[in-house]
């Protein structure tokens, strides 16, 4: 309240990610004392509603429709209402709608506040048990494999851990061109975070990229932690894991299904060794 007249409020509110036994308090008080309630989509943020027993008006605000809802929800907010928004989960704005109404609302003077929730990239992170001292959160890769690869080798000096969000469907091709451009690297898939079946597939990148192609299916949401740089490849690099052997190397290529002439030609490169070298020691291996 400022000189006895109402100021409006908006609420950027996380909710949580999968288990909504990790709604907290705030949260929950700060949804059912809302005016209206701004959601990407009006069913889910209803079941949550209705897990708490909140009675709110819902209005859906996803990114298609949000640049519609700006100028209304401001005049809300000027009229002294109290406006909450929440992605499907998680925090509103990382990787979710949310931005800009925080921006609009700041710049037209309303007051905003942040009632925090879980997030699937922090929980990803603690779950992988990689190094994370730093990380760069680069959220959806693109759809095609070329694409893939360019943008990977883009992010490739970045000096910390790599967090991307997929899909189960494209997690599978996703971890493959992982295992083509940092096939050294360690990488963690993070699925259903929070729920009964989470679960987390961690090792050397092919190793985890064949593993995970086996299975018949992968389901639920799916969050991929990809170590920083390691000194195979070149970085100065305090990680304290042993360096993989030639050996290693090439067994879990050939293991992913690489053709042994792209096993050579990439290893060669990537280990600073002949190539004629790499290719005998490959078909050696590859005869067992």
């Amino acid at each position: 309240m400022a000189g006895g007249e109402a100021q409006g409020l908006l609420s950027v509110v996380g909710t949580p990610i999968g288990n909504l036994s990790d709604a907290s308090p705030r949260v929950v008080d700060t949804l059912r004392s809302s005016s209206v309630i701004l959601c990407e989509d009006t069913r889910v943020t209803s079941r949550l509603l209705a897990h708490f027993g909140i009675h709110v008006p819902l209005q859906r605000a996803d990114e298609n429709v949000l640049a519609r809802r700006l100028e209304s929800t401001l005049e809300r907010l000027a009229a002294g209402e109290h406006v909450s928004f929440v992605s499907d989960a998680g925090m509103p704005g990382v990787s979710d709608p949310g931005q800009r109404l925080v921006d609009a609302a700041l710049d037209a003077g309303m007051r905003v506040e942040v009632v925090p929730g879980p997030s699937a990239v922090t929980c990803a992170l603690v779950a992988s048990g990689l190094p994370m001292e730093h990380f760069f959160f680069e959220g959806f890769l693109p759809r095609k494999h070329g694409a893939i690869v360019t943008r990977l080798r883009e992010l490739a000096s970045i000096p910390g851990a790599l967090v991307f969000y997929e899909s189960p469907r494209r997690v599978v091709a996703t971890l493959q061109a992982m295992a083509e451009v940092f096939p050294l690297r360690r990488v963690a898939l993070v699925r259903e975070l929070t729920k009964l079946h989470e679960e987390v597939v961690r090792g050397i990148s092919v190793q985890v990229a064949a593993e995970v192609a086996q299975r018949d299916e992968v389901k639920g949401e799916c969050v991929l932690v990809l170590e920083g740089p390691v000194a195979q490849e070149g970085h100065d690099s305090t990680h304290e894991a042993q360096p993989v052997s030639l050996d290693d190397a090439i067994l879990e290529a050939l293991a992913a299904g690489e053709p042994k002439s792209a096993v050579a030609k990439r290893l060669s490169r990537e280990l600073g060794r002949p190539r004629s070298e790499v290719y005998d020691r490959v078909v050696e291996l590859a005869r067992g």
